[in-house]
């Protein structure tokens, strides 16, 4: 999900369009490769690239190199990135959540994941522009039902209104980026007591965030005041996966993932190496201040 108007949205759909427009003239049949669709934005133009075998999103510019979901062409159930394999280790904590919010549509990967692993849950997902969903739902499969549903608001105005409403879920997935980062209204401790707010007993909120920010030790903190302690998994992007109560012991976690693991398989989870980046390390100074509104 992206928040950020762009000034510029309407020139750079021109000059997007026009790219591909040399794209489509000069590809040779058979081919994928570049842009090969622009949906135009009031926030940034929504652009999708198929290059070596995959199809994925560009926020604003295929040149940015930031890539927010791919799917491989050839095995379309296979999850590309390993945050998205990270962020499935929120079901080793919570294996039947039977209502799930997922905050940032993207290409709808998590979101589709989920309802064919949890046939009966209900899955909400929050995204603030019509133009990712229209791509999801062209141009990465993504479908919505009477279990999977989309809100078009802003994530943290959604989860303020199910806070006073008195919804709970039993799952939250925080994966909602803008052209450059997470959204800063989104970040805050103001905003991760309200996520709290609905979250069931012994529910758990997933967030994906970047390793190398140089945001690591304030979110770090953020995440430590609101919930206490949490798992940490790292790859290139950092998962948090954090519990409305007391983190279950490492050896719940593990007989979790090995009872889900046939059913992962098919999206390329390897569950053993998924668990050896569960940490509980506060790798993060002890000074760092939590962020705030």
């Amino acid at each position: 999900m992206r928040m950020r108007p762009s000034a510029a949205g309407s020139l750079a759909v021109a000059l997007l369009l026009a790219c591909l427009a040399a794209v489509a003239g000069g590809q040779a049949a058979g081919e994928r490769a570049g842009v090969v669709h622009v949906e135009p934005s009031r926030y940034a133009p929504v652009v999708v690239i198929e290059e070596f075998g995959e199809r994925c999103i560009a926020f604003g510019s295929s040149a940015s190199g930031s890539r927010q979901t791919c799917v491989d062409l050839d095995d379309p159930k296979a999850l590309v990135f390993s945050y998205t394999r990270m962020m499935l280790g929120a079901l080793y904590l919570q294996p039947q959540p039977a209502r799930v919010l997922v905050i940032g549509l993207g290409g709808g990967t998590l979101p589709t994941v989920l309802a064919e692993l949890l046939p009966q849950a209900q899955i909400d997902t929050v995204e603030i522009d019509p133009a990712v969903v229209r791509v999801a739902e062209a141009w990465f499969g993504f479908r919505q039902g009477p279990r999977q549903r989309v809100h078009l608001q802003d994530g943290r105005a959604f989860v303020e209104a199910a806070a006073r409403a008195g919804r709970r879920y039993d799952l939250v997935m925080l994966d909602a980026y803008g052209p450059d980062y997470i959204p800063r209204h989104l970040m805050t401790r103001e905003f991760l007591q309200q996520v709290k707010a609905i979250l069931a007993p012994s529910a758990v909120v997933a967030a994906n965030t970047f390793t190398a920010s140089d945001m690591y030790a304030r979110e770090s903190a953020t995440y430590a005041e609101v919930f206490g302690p949490f798992f940490n998994l790292r790859a290139n992007n950092r998962v948090i996966l954090a519990v409305n109560g007391t983190l279950p012991d490492d050896d719940a976690v593990r007989a979790n993932a090995r009872a889900l693991a046939p059913r992962l398989r098919p999206y390329r989870v390897d569950v053993e190496r998924e668990l050896l980046r569960f940490s509980r390390d506060r790798d993060w100074p002890g000074d760092a201040l939590p962020l705030a509104d």
